[in-house]
């Protein structure tokens, strides 16, 4: 099975360059299943409904969310009835929406998407490590779910990395969003997990993490309140990771970083071209 997943898409430079690109690169490399995280679409805070399906249309299978999952209000409605939008599962018992979900794929496997948030330096939620364990126990790689993809959104490379050595072998790929810079370390973990500890962005690079450097310069150096920061408006560059996985075990063979655009020197998964 091909996995690939996709860095946070930030703004309108990140989301134009999904909608054009993935579909023609879902049928160059007859991917299986997409996962996108889509937390900062809409502007960097949120997601709204039309977005959502504008990435479902170009042919994602999941979105993922994370610290800005409920920044647009219409979110706590429309989530509801998307299943396919997956905000993190350590969120307080009674939060609308699911943390994890089973997802058919078009030659009848089944994916199971899981998206965590970390608790250093972030918003103080429910134990990760405890939530991800139950979704896992609940429909455990190899018996249930053809593929397991975690998206743990964490500040602290320190806690990816903890999360990966965790749960490796009940997953497929770990891979964390979150700080929007992509890293240099994916491989196959001993266990046969894929991780990466940051996928980077879908954004314009020329920025401040997605955002126009002006503002975010003038915070620095003036430490005043200013307007709300937007995201970059120039040409946007794919960011993510790629994963070939045993269709017996459902664990990973291959790994690769992606990296389509300007400003970032380019990689794909070779093994597929």
């Amino acid at each position: 099975m091909r996995l690939l997943f996709l860095g946070d898409v930030v703004g309108r430079a990140g989301r134009n360059a999904v909608v054009e690109r993935l579909p023609s690169l879902r049928e160059r490399w007859r991917l299986d299943f997409v996962a996108i995280n889509g937390e900062n679409a809409a502007g960097g805070y949120g997601i709204t409904e039309a977005i959502c399906d504008d990435l479902l249309n170009a042919g994602a299978d999941a979105v993922t969310l994370g610290n800005h999952t409920w920044d647009q209000r219409e979110t706590l409605v429309f989530i509801e009835r998307q299943p396919r939008l997956i905000r993190p599962v350590n969120y307080p018992p009674g939060t609308p929406g699911r943390g994890a979900n089973l997802i058919d794929t078009p030659s009848g496997r089944r994916v199971l998407v899981i998206n965590v948030m970390g608790r250093l330096f972030m918003d103080a939620l429910d134990d990760p490590f405890a939530a991800v364990d139950r979704e896992l126990d609940a429909c455990p790689l190899g018996q249930v779910a053809d593929a397991v993809i975690v998206d743990i959104h964490a500040e602290a490379t320190s806690e990816k990395e903890a999360m990966g050595y965790h749960i490796d072998g009940r997953a497929s790929l770990v891979v964390g969003t979150h700080t929007h810079a992509p890293t240099a370390d994916h491989r196959v973990l001993p266990g046969g997990t894929a991780y990466m500890t940051d996928a980077g962005m879908c954004a314009d690079y020329d920025t401040v993490i997605g955002m126009q450097k002006e503002e975010s310069l003038r915070r620095f150096l003036q430490k005043t309140p200013g307007p709300r920061m937007e995201p970059g408006l120039g040409e946007a560059t794919l960011s993510g990771v790629a994963v070939e996985i045993d269709d017996r075990s459902g664990l990973a063979t291959r790994v690769a970083a992606l990296r389509l655009g300007p400003h970032l020197e380019e990689s794909w998964p070779r093994f597929w071209d």
